[in-house]
């Protein structure tokens, strides 16, 4: 093989181990963030299907939802909101994990305290930054 194509070989491994590890680090960054592991999975559905939340608020949320719901919304509480008061944001994540908590455990009362604490449009007005 002549020396011009090892190099270009040699510069084309480099380039894809680099692209490799990029792409690893921005998967694995995305992957540690509580809130938007939270909403993913918990208050987006795909299409014609209720998501978990809604569910939730429903009362026909099933027993493993309602627990992973609780553990997200924990995660949640101990992040860094994007924007906003610290305190509220830890206020406002305990509220909606512990109304889960109480939808879990089937206390009375329980449907009520969760579609007062899951009111999406207080945080995204306060904590989710504006889209670009």
């Amino acid at each position: 093989m002549k020396e011009s194509t090892q190099t270009a070989l040699r510069a084309a491994l480099v380039l894809g181990v680099a692209f490799g590890l990029s792409v690893t680090g921005l998967i694995a960054a995305d992957a540690k963030n509580p809130i938007k592991d939270a909403m993913q999975k918990y208050h987006k559905a795909p299409k014609g299907t209720d998501p978990a939340c809604k569910k939730a608020g429903a009362g026909q949320a099933s027993k493993a939802e309602l627990t992973g719901m609780v553990a997200a919304y924990k995660a949640m509480c101990a992040s860094k909101p994007p924007q906003g008061d610290q305190a509220k944001w830890v206020k406002l994540c305990t509220e909606l994990a512990n109304a889960t908590a109480a939808l879990e455990k089937g206390s009375a009362g329980a449907a009520d305290q969760y579609k007062k604490a899951v009111n999406c449009k207080a945080c995204h007005d306060e904590f989710r930054p504006a889209k670009k």
